[in-house]
């Protein structure tokens, strides 16, 4: 059997499906360290071969639209999600025009008629007026220029308002990961509610879930190589300290053992498996890690297992708030390393 016909699908919405597991953007944006961009852009053949024809992406990934647009030029039928993300300083200026603006430049760049998905993000909730905004989306989806939109990093509340202004939210993208249970909550009550589908990101905290950092010693912020470390660092020091995460590799080592799989397969099918998720987001720059990525298809967690992971989950602690609500406050110590001026900056 191939290995096309072993990934596993869900459907988002009339006559679309996606693999389970998406192939993340981010990585290719140059945050992560140099990319070889030819390179990068030869492997996402290697991806859409081995059944993985979605990829993830956003206006504000510096070069990576443009990447996976020379990528579809031989490929057209490659399913591209990205995001439609406003620089805060601009969000009391968010008109149509802008909105049109911003999609003309992501079709331009991905070489194509519609897009699949675009996923909406709003960076201040008192700032503009965000429902207003994701109704210039809906309006192109009306003219067919975009399939289905999807949200960012709503919380449930803010969700909740589209949803009542009559925006067809199909799916949020959301951190979702054994380190950041957050969406499991309320966002997991409004997707079963509505028929919104979760796409998970940070599943492996920027690499932290990996065999890597097993039985290593805790790493001072200032030493850590990208801005996605320190992110995810921050999410380890919530979840209970880096003893406690000790503990959790451990216990994802010894599942992994069992079933002859990678530490990070376990980690991405405990995602996978939870209620309202679509799709896991796995970020690569290249396709070194796509044979290990697949084993996730065939890896069935079972109670011994989880029960081995829900012990060590059940002495941290709860990551506070609703999704993406720590990130949202600018002078925390999550807020305080985001980036939110980029869209002009990928110009």
């Amino acid at each position: 059997m191939s290995a096309a016909n072993t990934v596993s699908h869900r459907s988002l919405g009339p006559g679309y499906q996606i693999p389970r597991l998406i192939r993340g953007g981010w990585q290719l944006a140059g945050d992560h360290g140099p990319v070889l961009a030819q390179r990068a852009v030869e492997d996402m053949a290697l991806f859409a071969q081995a059944g993985l024809n979605t990829f993830d992406c956003a206006d504000i990934y510096t070069g990576v639209e443009e990447m996976i647009g020379q990528y579809r030029l031989r490929d057209p039928s490659l399913q591209v999600h990205t995001k439609f993300v406003p620089d805060l300083a601009m969000l009391h200026q968010v008109d149509e025009a802008y909105v049109r603006g911003v999609h003309q430049r992501s079709l331009q760049r991905l070489h194509a008629q519609r897009l699949d998905l675009v996923q909406f993000h709003w960076w201040d909730y008192a700032a503009g007026d965000l429902v207003n905004a994701a109704g210039h989306l809906l309006t192109l989806q009306r003219e067919g220029s975009l399939r289905l939109i999807g949200g960012t990093n709503f919380n449930t509340e803010q969700t909740q308002r589209m949803l009542d202004a009559g925006i067809p939210v199909a799916t949020m993208q959301v951190q979702y990961s054994l380190l950041d249970r957050r969406p499991s909550g309320q966002m997991t009550a409004l997707c079963a509610q509505s028929g919104m589908q979760l796409l998970c990101y940070g599943t492996l905290a920027g690499g932290f879930l990996t065999s890597a950092w097993l039985g290593q010693s805790e790493p001072a912020l200032e030493s850590l190589s990208n801005r996605s470390l320190i992110k995810y660092k921050l999410v380890i020091d919530d979840f209970g300290g880096w003893a406690l995460f000790q503990d959790l590799l451990q216990a994802l080592a010894q599942v992994a053992e069992r079933h002859g799989v990678a530490l990070s397969s376990v980690a991405t099918r405990w995602v996978l498996d939870q209620p309202q998720v679509a799709a896991a987001i796995v970020g690569a720059r290249y396709a070194v890690h796509l044979p290990q990525m697949l084993e996730v298809f065939s890896l069935q967690l079972d109670q011994r297992d989880l029960d081995a992971l829900a012990q060590v989950l059940g002495r941290s602690q709860p990551l506070a708030g609703d999704v993406y609500d720590l990130e949202r406050d600018r002078q925390g110590r999550h807020g305080r390393i985001m980036k939110y001026n980029l869209s002009q900056a990928g110009v």
